[in-house]
């Protein structure tokens, strides 16, 4: 009889150690949401090969806690139309933590998801004040800096080491390009700039011929422009043809490949604000050689700070687990030492501070950090 009532209670001890055991060993899935389809996929590429590159990197060394780390690859077309749609994919797929979106007109509508899911997501690519700033998120992060330490960092440059007698800015309308070139009209104002144009051009126009006879009556020493690369490429060969040779200036939302194709010649002596090359930190050797072995290229705008936000999501829950709310508390707890150098943030999620540098651009698609 014994033996009878024993036995039982022995298989019900071990199926529940068996399922501990399991659900301890279940991956933690991190979504991906990004640009794998559009013109701006190239960025999308960028985000994709930190993020996985770091998650293998992890998983190699035996994951977080004994579980790997799976990537759920979503396509949101840096469209905000699809914005909500792809937040929700991660959500549907069991993520609760998500390297998001690159697009700051994608980001901003996704964030509300995020925050009603308890979700952590951090955007390598998203610089738009606005992220942060409209809901005041808790768990939204960012390894990108904002376009509000972006803008004054380019202004700066502009007035101290360009010194032109005035400049003309352009933007795109949306979301991301308008307010980066607001940023850089404000901030040159305050360095006494003369911004002689502050004017919008419309998005997927092939012909910017009446903004370029604009310019050519006004004869800026440089003209920022606020927005992507199929707009700027556009502008710049207009520009040429019609024998406007001016300095242009954009942010890193503009530099993309595909910009040497649009462009032409053209592009020669373009001048890009990016994020530092953070290939070149001595810190970083194995990581760029991890990088070389899975054949993904580390020298862009958004692999690295990719690779951070995989870093610091990965070390926090080493710390308290995958408790998505005691995930964020540490996060706006701690500092880190990432692939981007120290991460630490404020409130709302922001870092408190970013590199910024600033290329030159060739007709080749080479770029020199200046």
């Amino acid at each position: 009889m014994f033996v009878k009532r024993f036995i039982p209670s022995l298989v019900a001890v071990a199926v529940v150690a068996l399922t501990g055991v399991a659900s301890a060993a279940d991956p933690i899935k991190i979504g991906i949401p990004q640009p794998m389809t559009g013109p701006n996929k190239q960025y999308g590429d960028q985000i994709q090969a930190g993020a996985l590159t770091a998650i293998e990197t992890i998983n190699a060394k035996g994951g977080v806690k004994g579980r790997k780390l799976e990537p759920i690859l979503i396509d949101d077309g840096c469209e905000p139309k699809q914005a909500v749609p792809a937040a929700n994919q991660v959500v549907n797929s069991g993520a609760k933590f998500a390297v998001a979106h690159a697009c700051s007109g994608t980001t901003v509508p996704a964030v509300g998801v995020y925050e009603e899911e308890g979700i952590v997501a951090i955007t390598p690519g998203a610089t738009s004040p606005l992220v942060t700033d409209t809901l005041k998120p808790h768990f939204f992060f960012r390894t990108i800096g904002r376009d509000d330490q972006q803008g004054p960092f380019a202004a700066g440059y502009i007035a101290n080491t360009l010194k032109p007698r005035t400049v003309a800015v352009l933007h795109d309308k949306q979301t991301y390009g308008a307010g980066v070139a607001t940023q850089v009209r404000d901030a040159l104002k305050k360095h006494g700039v003369n911004v002689a144009l502050f004017e919008s051009i419309n998005v997927g126009d092939s012909d910017y011929s009446a903004v370029i006879t604009k310019l050519k009556t006004l004869s800026p020493d440089l003209v920022y422009f606020g927005g992507y690369h199929p707009e700027l490429g556009l502008l710049l060969r207009q520009a040429r043809e019609q024998n406007l040779n001016v300095q242009f200036m954009g942010p890193e939302g503009t530099a993309n490949q595909d910009l040497v194709a649009i462009a032409g010649p053209a592009i020669d002596g373009l001048l890009v604000t990016l994020p530092a090359d953070f290939t070149k930190r001595p810190e970083n050797a194995e990581i760029v050689k991890a990088f070389q072995a899975a054949k993904r290229d580390p020298d862009g705008a958004f692999q690295m700070p990719a690779y951070a936000a995989v870093e610091v999501i990965a070390a926090s829950i080493e710390a308290v687990g995958d408790d998505p709310a005691k995930v964020a508390d540490y996060l706006h707890a701690t500092t880190f030492d990432t692939s981007i150098g120290k991460v630490e943030y404020d409130a709302k999620g922001d870092l408190k501070d970013f590199e910024f540098a600033v290329y030159q651009w060739d007709r080749a698609g080479n770029k020199k950090q200046l």
